[in-house]
């Protein structure tokens, strides 16, 4: 069976400098969240991680933040500012994951035979 098809959504921030995205699990909550800051953000994002594309926008290779390019862009390396922030004035993109495939069992050699 396939991994990692689940649905998931990332909110994407086109900054001055570069251009960021952080992963959401509950996709309401982040829309509750936007309006009363009660809900905890651990209950919001899938993995407490930002990542950045180098300006290569949405879609781009994801790598993950620096302090020095957190800095130059929010003014903070805090990620939890950081990560406010990008909730705040980023742009919602729901999307479904690729399957991953792979070998079952790498010790069996070669998946394509030559010959």
């Amino acid at each position: 069976m396939p991994r990692g098809t689940g649905p998931a959504s990332k909110v994407y921030y086109r900054g001055q400098h570069d251009d960021f995205i952080v992963f959401v699990d509950d996709v309401t909550a982040m829309h509750t969240w936007r309006k009363d800051r009660s809900i905890p953000l651990q209950q919001i994002l899938n993995g407490w991680k930002i990542f950045v594309t180098h300006r290569h926008g949405a879609q781009g290779v994801l790598d993950g933040a620096s302090r020095a390019s957190l800095e130059n862009e929010f003014g903070t390396h805090k990620e939890e500012d950081c990560i406010q922030h990008i909730l705040e004035k980023g742009e919602f993109q729901p999307y479904v994951q690729r399957e991953k495939q792979g070998d079952k069992n790498p010790a069996d050699g070669p998946s394509v035979r030559q010959g």
